[in-house]
Parts: C-alpha cells; structure tokens; sequence
C-alpha cells in the first residue's frame, strides 16, 4: 500500500511531523513502513511555462525552437516532443535545475540554435512510465490552462509529496484504505480524524425506475448496491485527483474510471461503473456463470467460465466477472453519458477461487479476498456518486437499487483487564487500556470490571480476546514490555560437546584454506554407494523428481567431485571444498534410514601459488593427509591417530591410505584413480572421508597446560635400511613404544633409495628428541634409552645405516 502524505493530510493533521519520524511511529505501532519516497527527489527550478511560439528546427526535422514565457523572462528552449504545440501550458525545468538520475540541466545548443532549459515530460520527473496516463505516454505534459505562468510546478502536480510504502500482513486489509491509515494514524498521534462529507443534489428521476436488480447467488453476494448518474461528461480528471492516483501507483484513465480508483483507495471498497446504454436491457442479474461460458474483460483478454465463477449480467451475457475486472462489452468511454456505480459486498472465497482459475488479479480482488467493510458498501456509492457530481457533471438519480440480505452485526468481545496484563506480563490500567481503544475508535463499555468491545466492521482482524491484546500492547508501545528473565530450573542453553567439536572441525578447515560445501543428499543409483566407507541396503524415493535424485547417498564424496569438476569447467583450477552432512545406511526399526554423519574434503590443482619469490606447490597426498593430522591434533587425537596403505574402488592403488582411530578405521584419504579422473575431467584429485560422528563420538582427555620447559632435550638422529614394502609409520610405532617415558618425539626427516642403497631396500632417517620435564639428562642415559630402540629394529630386520 502507498501512502501520499499529502492526501493523508487531508484526514488527520500531520503538519510539522516529519515523514520519517511518522514511519518510525507507525511501525513501532505494527505497520511496518517499508520504504519513504520523496517524489520531489530533491527537485528545484521547475516552473510552468507558456509556449507563446512553437516552430520547426530549420536543420532538424523533429526538433522546434519554442519561445517559453517562464514568469520572469521569455526564453528559447529546443524541444523534439511529438505532442508540444504554441499556446500549451507545460512543465520548464529552467537552466541549473537537477532532475532525477542527477539529470543536469544546462545551456545547450541543438543544431546551431541555443536551448535554455528543457520542457518535460512526467517521466522525466520521475513518474513511472506506466503510471502516467496514456495520453502522456510519449512526448511532453500539458498543464491545464488556469495553471500560474512562473509557479513552481511540483506542487501543482503533487510532487511536494512523500509517500509511504507499507508492507501489511493479511490481517490489515483495514490499512489497505486511505480512511483505515487515517484511523490507524490518528490513534498513533491522539488526533481527530475528519471523514469525508457526502452531499449532493439529487434528481427527481428515481434510480429504480430505469434500472432493475435481481441477485440469484445470495450467499457469493449478500449485498449489492446500484446507483445511476446522467448527463456525464467523460473527460480528463483534475489533476488533483490524477496526482493522488499517481502517487498510489494507479494510472489515471478518464473522471469516472478514476473516480472508482479514487474511492477504491479512499475507502477500501471495489466499485464499477458500468455504460449504462452498453448494458442495453436495463437490468443487472448477478449468478454463477455457465460452464464454459466465455467473457473479454477489460484487458482485452477472453476468458472461460466454470460453473463456480459469479458473474455480473445484464440478464443475456456477462458484463463483468464479479470483485475482479469489468467486462470490455460494458466499458465506460468518451462517448458515455449514463453511468451506473456498482458497489457490492462479494463473498472473499469466491472472487480468490475465480481470480485463481481464470489467472488474474486485481487490485479490487486482493480487497475483497482480505475481506471489505460490510458497513461501507453503500457509503462507498454514494461518495462515488457525489464525486461524479462534482468533477463529472452528472445528475445523480434519486435513491439506489438495493439487494442487502448482509449481516452486519459487529463482533462483541469481553475481556478483562487482569487478563490482557497477564498475557502482556505489564501493568496496565484500565483507564489507560479505555483511553488506547478510544483512540482506535473501537467502541468500547467498562462492565463489572471487564471491557465489552463492540469490533467494528472495518477492523475484520478483530475476533478474539487475543486480538484486542494486540492492539492494547502496540498502541501502548511494544517497547514498553518490561525485560524479565525466565524463572526455570533449566541450564543456559550451549552446545553439545558433540557439536562443540563440529564446530572445531569446521573452524579449522576453513581456517586450513577449505571452503564449505553443500550439496545434494540425494543422488543416482550409479553413485550412491560409490567412495562410500560402508555400506548398506540403498534407500530410494517412491517419487523422485529424477533419476539423478532417486535414492539418498552413502558418501558425500561423488557429489563433492561434480562441484569440482563444475568449478574446474569454469576456469577455477585449485579447488580445495569440505562438507559436513549426514549419509544415510539401511534401515532402522522405525522405517527410516540410519542417518551417520561424515566429514569430506575434494583437494585438486595448487595448493600455494607461486607468487613473488614464492614457490608453487601442488596439492598432493600429503598435503591433505596434513590436514587430517592437524585437525585430529585440535581435537586431542592426534597421538591416536594412525594411517595404513589401502585399496579401494575408485582410488589410486598406491596413493590411498585407511585413517585409523586407536585401532578403529574412520575413514580414507587418497588420491582420485586416474580413469575416474579423466572421467570427470580433473587433473590429480585428492580426497578424505571420515566417518564425523564416530570420531566425534570418542572420548578423549581433558586438555590440560603443559608449562614450557625449564631443562634441555637431547636429539638423535638414526638412518634406517628396510624393505621397500616397510612403512615408515610402522617404524615410527616401533620406536615410539621402544623409547619409553623419555621419547618425547619422533620424526621422519628423510627418504632415500638409489646408489649405496641395494634393490629392494630404502633408507628412512628418524630424529627422535629424548626430554625429561624435572630434571637435565645425562648422556649415559640418553645412550641407554637409545640403545634400546636400536635393538627392537634391529629385531624387526631395520639395520643401521652407517
């Protein structure tokens, strides 16, 4: 809903209160503004002109030199609309003036002859294209004549004007109104609000004698009010009535069009005028349509009935489809000279079924589905009526053609004041909460100490107890509840210490250089079970949406790769992603998959760049083996933590390792086989999964401070001659569990195989660091320890290499 404060003025005193503190009130009050456009944008020097002399450019065919009296001066200015013509009254923005889009306007020269300002056009005011009306579509605005040459032209053509967009939820159709905002605003400022005063002069003819009425669906349309204007005088609206409209973001069409739109806006109740000599036979029958009965309505659009859609008829064929659009058939046009109002009370339900089904909506639709004032429809008439009096020349028949079998009972409500305020946990009295709903204007009586509320009809969100809560808890200020803390036995709420270690997975793969990934838990049947660390009976959906998403995954690995290989085709090479999702492994007792949850990472291009005096590293199995260690040293499970070669489907024979967990495989690492590579058009890949919740799930000791040492380590290095086949992490456990209490350390430095070296065999070079916390070692006792882990790999045929 857009809301002209100007034309809110009209209704309540809003003078002095600047728009944005009035936004600010309204949405602490529960309407919330969504945005405030100031239609002057900031505009300055635009005045009306005079054209005293319009003729053609002597070097350019559209284009004429325009002699414009501005008030002060005569002044040229080159003007290439189509419709600019001697004698206009029209829109100068004069030289220095700045228009939307920070549009400067200069002194110029078009074709050898000077211009000094521009005349405009309202979209060049910044007026939307298509709210301007038709004849001004193209080509440059024509005031009226009675327009002051010299005036500033923003006022007269409602631009000094700020507008509030609301975003209303579905229970304040009320707001949907000019006269709802009114209500809604005088009770936020405590100020009267002055309603529109209906009087006009009527004719002797009566409204019944030339039109007859009969309403064949009562419960679609319980309420139906007719009235019938003569003599009128289709023409332009004023521009008043034009600005309003253009504010509210309704195209002005002709007066009586506009003069429905007006009070559409105005009151919140959908009218329609209907050419009363179009409708030929006098009569309005309103009933459910024929099936396959056809209409074109005012969008030039023929559209097919069913047998559940109300329609308008004039007792032959349809003339309009009720609450949503007229019908082209009986369109008022210039040529109209009796008009007849419609305005009518349709059931919300069957203009949402007919707007459904026939694909169209309108702004009278969304008012009659959020539901419309039963106590307006014929108020809405009869100002519609006066309107067409004043500005239409129309001579308004006496009295109108009424069906009204509408029950217009307001809803009553009691409700105490202990329990508004226990709900609110506030203080509320009742002279204040009598006070809030007489500025609402909700009628409302103090009996036996309870407030007996009679719900006006224009307030349909009004139902309950709960909802005069509401109104007493916003107009008293949401801000005003007081901060209590909840009196429970319960803890503060934190995380798990499963979800706390998540989390430290998380953090430090991000934190490693990895990027989150999310993708699809379901997947094909070719890849559901691929990569996967175990698996079981697959489960499939009974209708999937395709057969790439049928049945739920049992790695997160194959999917991981598509987002590299998706990455890869657009020119990003190094791709380093991590996922943390749930995989999904047969069946449980209740019929649903047991859901684990893992942890993956895809690894393929440079792992650092070569930037200045950089070296470039590619991403390779250690890299990302690293990457495990380090993550499983954040969690306390590093000296737990072991990796054995291994084979696996899709894998590079020699490249995969199992990742173990004091004995118990979670997981693998490795690099992509290279066929399965090729296949995905990747270069070297590496991948790991781990099994999360396992891990997780595992206890480990209490993290406690280590002070820095005060005393020395000693270190030695050995040189070990073994069989190829030999893994350095078996020596490593070997001499680990050989060192005893003052091995603290142990690491590989060095990889050798070729000369000096016999077939068959490698050199692996250890550095082991031998400390003790409480005291300096002696020599004697490091060659002891030292001595002892010589023996245990000269028992496991690791000789000594000198």
């Amino acid at each position: 809903m857009l809301v002209s404060t100007k034309w809110l003025n009209e209704y309540v005193n809003i003078n002095g209160i600047k728009p944005e503190n009035l936004a600010e009130r309204i949405t602490r009050s529960g309407i919330e503004v969504d945005s405030i456009i100031d239609r002057s944008h900031g505009m300055t020097n635009v005045v009306v002109g005079y054209v005293k002399e319009c003729v053609k450019h002597p070097e350019a065919d559209k284009l004429n030199i325009c002699q414009v009296d501005v008030g002060d001066e005569v002044t040229q200015i080159i003007c290439g609309a189509p419709n600019i013509a001697e004698g206009q009254k029209v829109i100068v923005a004069r030289t220095g003036a700045v228009l939307p889009g920070n549009f400067k306007i200069k002194k110029a020269k078009l074709r050898g002859e000077e211009s000094n300002g521009m005349i405009c056009s309202l979209q060049e005011l910044g007026i939307e294209g298509k709210h301007v009306a038709k004849a001004y579509a193209e080509g440059i605005y024509v005031l009226p004549n009675d327009a002051l040459v010299g005036s500033d032209a923003l006022p007269l053509l409602g631009l000094d004007d700020t507008v509030l967009e609301f975003d209303l939820t579905p229970n304040r159709s009320d707001a949907l109104s000019m006269l709802g905002v009114a209500y809604e605003v005088a009770a936020i400022l405590s100020q009267g609000i002055a309603l529109p005063s209906i009087t006009y002069k009527e004719s002797n003819e009566k409204a019944s004698d030339v039109l007859k009425l009969r309403v064949e669906a009562v419960k679609d349309n319980p309420m139906y009010v007719a009235k019938v204007v003569k003599n009128v005088k289709v023409a332009e609206s004023p521009l008043w009535l034009q600005n309003y409209l253009m504010a509210a973001g309704v195209r002005p069409r002709n007066n009586v069009v506009d003069i429905t739109n007006y009070v559409l806006l105005e009151y919140g109740q959908p009218l329609h005028a209907f050419d009363y000599d179009r409708l030929k036979t006098g009569e309005i029958v309103v009933r459910h349509a024929d099936e396959g009965e056809k209409i074109t309505t005012l969008d030039d659009t023929e559209r097919t009935l069913n047998a559940q859609n109300l329609v308008i008829t004039n007792g032959e064929e349809a003339v309009a489809l009720a609450g949503v659009m007229g019908g082209a058939n009986s369109e008022v046009h210039e040529g109209t000279t009796t008009v007849v109002i419609e305005s009518a009370y349709f059931a919300a339900s069957s203009v949402r079924q007919t707007s459904k089904e026939v694909g169209l909506r309108s702004d009278a639709s969304t008012r009659f589905e959020k539901g419309v004032d039963p106590n307006r429809v014929q108020e809405a008439a009869e100002r519609a009526a006066q309107l067409m009096s004043d500005i239409a020349g129309g001579e308004v028949l006496a009295g109108s053609v009424i069906f009204d079998e509408l029950d217009k009972t307001p809803v009553q409500i009691t409700v105490s004041p202990d329990y508004i305020n226990n709900r609110l946990g506030m203080k509320i009295s009742m002279d204040e909460m009598l006070s809030i709903l007489e500025r609402l204007r909700i009628p409302t009586q103090a009996i036996n100490g309870n407030l007996v509320i009679e719900a006006p009809t224009r307030r349909q969100d009004l139902r309950i107890k709960e909802d005069i809560i509401e109104e007493i808890a916003r107009m008293h200020g949401y801000d005003e509840i007081p901060k209590t803390v909840p009196v429970t036995e319960s803890k503060p709420g934190g995380l798990t210490p499963y979800q706390a270690k998540r989390r430290i997975v998380r953090q430090f793969l991000e934190g490693a250089g990895l990027l989150q990934a999310i993708t699809y838990s379901l997947t094909s049947k070719e890849q559901s079970q691929a990569f996967a660390l175990e698996t079981a009976p697959v489960t499939e959906l009974l209708m999937p949406m395709s057969e790439d998403r049928a049945i739920l995954r049992q790695s997160l690995i194959p999917h991981m790769l598509e987002a590299a290989t998706y990455n890869v085709a657009r020119r990003i090479d190094s791709v380093a992603i991590y996922e943390t999702g749930s995989v999904f492994l047969g069946v449980e007792e209740d019929g649903l998959p047991r859901e684990v949850e893992h942890v993956a990472a895809v690894l393929t291009g440079k792992w650092v760049d070569n930037a200045w005096q950089g070296e470039m590293k590619k991403v390779d199995f250690f890299v990302l083996k690293g990457i495990i260690e380090g993550m499983m040293g954040r969690l306390g499970m590093l000296e737990s933590l072991s990796f054995e070669q291994t084979t696996l489907d899709g894998m590079h024979p020699g490249r995969t390792a199992s990742i173990f967990l004091n004995g118990e495989n979670v997981g693998m690492v490795g690099q992509v086989h290279p066929t399965e590579q090729k296949k995905r058009d990747l270069k070297e890949t590496y991948v790991m999964e781990i099994n999360l919740e396992k891990v997780l799930s595992m206890e480990t000791d209490e993290l406690l401070y280590v002070p820095v040492p005060r005393y020395p380590s000693m270190s030695r290095d050995i040189a070990l001659v073994v069989s190829t086949e030999t893994s350095a992490g078996t020596l490593e456990m070997i001499i680990q569990q050989a060192g005893g209490k003052l091995l603290k350390d142990v690491r590989l430095f060095d990889l050798y195989e070729g000369d000096n070296v016999e077939d068959g065999k490698k050199s692996l070079a250890f550095s082991l660091t031998y400390f003790d916390a409480e005291r300096t070692l002696t020599d004697e006792e490091v060659v002891k320890a030292h001595e002892k882990v010589l023996n245990v790999l000269t028992e496991a045929n690791a000789l000594l290499r000198g």
